[in-house]
């Protein structure tokens, strides 16, 4: 299914029967990533409840969390941040524990996101989307390419080809530690001075084209700009669905030493507006047939278990669905805070800038 059709049978079917508990009146303010969420599924709850969403967006976690900060926790009913940012949130005070008897599809979920390190218990959050981070070349310049952050980190291999890095700095240390052995969890100083030295000899090279966001980076693939890149399998899956012909030679691998396995999670920060309606929305998101159609529109992972039979084909299989060995050898990126986050940032700061 393209992810611009809608699903007529569900929008008039079963889940629209309910009457609602809310009124015409109330609003739900989500705070989302730009282009992640399926118009028909708003509909759908719109209808459903009879209510109204009102959609903002962010660009980045540094964004969502300043607007928070700035008096966001009181505007906006459900935000959609990634893993490493929950404890962030859940320490600053910023966001409040579900409902989970308002919640009864958390059910639903997938054992592997049930009870994760990043919300222990599973107090605060629900998974909305997952994917991977890897790497994506271009099959005619590197036709043996290994399944390794290689193609990235030794000069050898790109062969003076232009590539590019991630913007994301924990991304890269994540990469750059386990390519050389470390794993792709390190947190010590030790380990993130060695990286820091691997991508500053990476940056300095002449191929080198920049720091790139993992969504437009695919583009530049797809014009020839660059030969190698970082980005995420459902961007690439999309971009490649809609661009074919620019995306013939382009391959996404996970790299064998390790690579990064992210969830984006539903929350409620701390003085919603409408946390019962927030509720509400979040065990929406969680239905079955809900959950497949937002993944078959974005292209991404999706967490639960019963939306899986509803899914496209092409998701069913990877790099939509890694297999259980390229599982094994995937890993949250580490949530830091006080001292560790400072460290990490002075470090970070100096390979942006030397």
């Amino acid at each position: 299914m393209n992810r611009r059709m809608s699903w007529p049978a569900f929008l008039a079917g079963g889940l629209l029967f309910c009457g609602s508990a809310f009124g015409a009146t109330q609003k739900l303010y989500l705070f989302n990533w730009t282009e992640y969420m399926d118009p028909d599924i708003i509909k759908a709850f719109e209808s459903k409840y009879d209510v109204d969403v009102v959609e903002s967006h962010f660009g980045s976690l540094a964004e969502m969390y300043a607007k928070l900060q700035a008096g966001g926790y009181a505007q906006y009913d459900v935000i959609v941040p990634s893993n490493y940012f929950v404890p962030r949130l859940i320490k600053a005070g910023l966001v409040q524990p579900l409902e989970l008897d308002k919640v009864p599809n958390m059910a639903n979920v997938m054992d592997k996101f049930q009870h994760p390190s990043y919300d222990p218990g599973q107090a605060y959050s629900a998974p909305y989307q997952w994917g991977t981070t890897g790497i994506v070349y271009n099959t005619k310049t590197y036709p043996d390419a290994p399944a390794s952050w290689s193609l990235i980190f030794d000069p050898e291999q790109t062969s003076g080809q232009p590539f590019s890095m991630m913007t994301d700095g924990q991304v890269m240390f994540g990469a750059a530690c386990a390519y050389l052995g470390k794993g792709y969890e390190c947190t010590d100083r030790k380990s993130w001075t060695e990286a820091a030295k691997l991508l500053l000899k990476t940056k300095h090279r002449d191929n080198f084209t920049g720091f790139v966001d993992g969504t437009p980076a695919l583009p530049q693939m797809a014009r020839g700009v660059t030969q190698a890149a970082l980005t995420f399998n459902g961007d690439y899956l999309l971009d490649k669905a809609e661009n074919p012909k620019g995306f013939k030679h382009l391959e996404y691998v996970l790299p064998e030493e390790g690579s990064e396995l992210w969830v984006d999670v539903m929350m409620i920060p701390k003085r919603a507006p409408h946390p019962e309606l927030a509720n509400a929305f979040i065990n929406f998101i969680l239905d079955a047939k809900v959950g497949a159609q937002l993944s078959n529109y974005n292209y991404y992972s999706t967490p639960n278990k019963a939306a899986v039979p509803h899914l496209d084909p092409e998701l069913q299989v990877p790099p939509a669905m890694p297999t259980d060995e390229q599982m094994a050898k995937l890993y949250f990126t580490p949530s830091l805070d006080g001292e560790a986050l400072q460290t990490f940032q002075q470090i970070w700061s100096e390979v942006q800038s030397r």
